[in-house]
């Protein structure tokens, strides 16, 4: 990939509504599932161009990890903070090093998810936080998870079951971008289905950002629907169903 693809990237994650309220999403429920944590030490694996890990310093120390190197090193030129290349299934850090471990929408593009799992947990202190966020549902899954080279959604109950086997217990779990859950649900089956009547795979597939762009009125109108996800949540309303799942769990203390 050319530095014209990372640049593009660097502004989607700042300007698109997906990313811009996910963020106010993550923010809000770390401060209330951490009880407004100072100096903690936080890992973010799955950097990209580092918005969330922006966020995490207000909250103490953050590491990051980036799978891609192309990606790392365009984004270790402008980040704050250490950013290193690895693999969420390898982490390059000591058993018991950080309070909070994070992977947002990260797990879904690995292939061993219970290992990368594991290697979260390996690295999280005792009485720490693990903080998952994935997308829902298989029958949801579309153009957008092929260019985003995706190896599954998940259900709330799969995406537990990761965790389950694990010292700790879950904290907090819901779905969310559920407000604008059925439009999506219909965009996608419908546009599944004109894709099997056209026959053959087209040469060229786009993502969800790239069919309804990344400014204007369209994202500021998505942006306003999903901010009612972010009320409700903060008002400690929890989703029956959604685009996506967010998990935070404690590891046992020791």
């Amino acid at each position: 990939m050319d530095q014209q693809y990372f640049k593009e990237y660097y502004h989607l994650e700042r300007v698109n509504w997906w990313f811009t309220v996910r963020r106010r999403i993550l923010r809000d429920q770390i401060c209330r599932i951490l009880n407004k944590p100072k100096g903690i030490q936080s890992l973010n694996i799955g950097a990209a161009t580092g918005t969330t890990s922006d966020m995490l310093t207000e909250f103490g120390e953050v590491m990051s990890v980036e799978y891609d190197q192309e990606c790392c090193d365009y984004t270790q030129t402008f980040l704050s903070t250490p950013l290193i290349q690895g693999s969420i299934t390898e982490l390059p850090f000591a058993n018991n090093t950080y309070d909070l471990v994070c992977a947002f929408d990260v797990i879904e593009h690995v292939e061993d998810d219970n290992k990368a799992v594991s290697e979260m947990m390996r690295v999280c202190k005792p009485g720490g936080h693990i903080a998952i966020t994935v997308p829902a549902y298989a029958f949801l899954w579309g153009e957008h998870d092929v260019i985003n080279q995706h190896f599954r959604r998940y259900t709330k109950t799969e995406l537990l079951g990761l965790l389950k086997n694990h010292p700790g217990k879950i904290v907090y779990q819901t779905y969310f971008n559920s407000i604008l859950f059925l439009p999506i649900a219909a965009f996608r089956l419908i546009a599944t289905g004109l894709n099997k009547l056209k026959g053959p795979k087209k040469e060229n597939i786009e993502s969800d950002h790239a069919i309804f762009g990344t400014e204007g009125f369209f994202n500021n109108l998505l942006a306003g629907i999903f901010s009612i996800d972010y009320y409700f949540l903060k008002w400690g309303i929890r989703f029956p169903a959604g685009v996506s799942i967010m998990v935070f769990f404690k590891k046992e203390s020791e």
